[in-house]
């Protein structure tokens, strides 16, 4: 079912809704979702090493703030570090949709090719929506901080006390509920503005507010699909975080490709 994105083009159609000119919406069900999911995985063994690189980049980049927060004595805040660092996903994975965008096209692929399109033709639109996930990202890390506060204060000093007060006792159970449930909230936020924002800008002449506000009524108008889709992308998080970020090297790249492949079923 299609949404109508130009009222004066599509009135007739049932479940019209408007949104920015020549773009629809449509309704898809969770078989859609598995079919975009395994189109993912296809394009991932057909340009492995394009989407390892990626997947490592990114890997590293996770695994280095991880080291940072250890290194400086943070780290109370490894884990909100760990996981905020999801929300700028999205973008570090600009390079897996052009990848699909072409195998999809039956154009060639090189290194020239896949950077060259992602920047040349969406550079500034996609800094702007970096940009705005950045932003999240440190009031991310903002309530991280300012949650621990108010539950320990300064009273853990190693990462020991840590673990035993938070899995052991009501009150360490209680921080993490309310943690983990405030973080929830602004995780999905982002989600609903990054779903298909990247993947759109990459594929159209648009600029990033509309991209954004089409990826939230995208999100609005499909609650069921894109929530599993949500909750997949959590448990691909939760595989990450207990093998260190090496697991992302071929994740991220097929969560990528899959996100394009969403946006294709999502969009007219």
């Amino acid at each position: 079912m299609a949404i109508a994105a130009d009222a004066g083009t599509h009135a007739g159609r049932e479940g019209a809704m408007a949104d920015a000119p020549g773009i629809e919406l449509r309704q898809i069900s969770i078989a859609d979702l598995i079919e975009c999911i395994e189109k993912g995985v296809k394009d991932f063994t057909r340009s492995s090493k394009y989407g390892m690189f990626f997947g490592a980049f990114y890997a590293i980049g996770g695994a280095l703030i991880l080291w940072l927060a250890f290194y400086t004595g943070y780290f109370y805040l490894a884990y909100p570090l760990i996981m905020g660092f999801a929300l700028l996903a999205p973008f570090g994975a600009a390079g897996t949709y052009e990848i699909s965008r072409r195998l999809e096209a039956a154009e060639p692929l090189t290194w020239s090719s896949v950077f060259g399109a992602v920047w040349g033709r969406t550079g500034r639109d996609l800094s702007w929506l970096a940009l705005v996930s950045l932003f999240t990202f440190i009031i991310w890390m903002d309530v991280a901080v300012f949650v621990y506060l108010i539950f320990y204060g300064a009273g853990l000093s190693s990462l020991s006390e840590i673990f035993a007060n938070v899995f052991t006792t009501p009150y360490g159970l209680a921080f993490l509920l309310v943690g983990n449930g405030i973080g929830a909230v602004i995780a999905l936020c982002v989600f609903s503005f990054t779903a298909v924002s990247p993947p759109l800008v990459v594929d159209r002449d648009v600029d990033f507010v509309t991209a954004m506000v089409t990826s939230v009524r995208a999100v609005i108008a499909n609650p069921r699909t894109m929530l599993a889709w949500m909750v997949v992308i959590g448990m691909d998080l939760a595989v990450s975080f207990v093998t260190f970020h090496v697991a992302l090297v071929v994740l991220f790249p097929i969560l990528g490709h899959t996100t394009w492949h969403l946006y294709r079923k999502l969009i007219v």
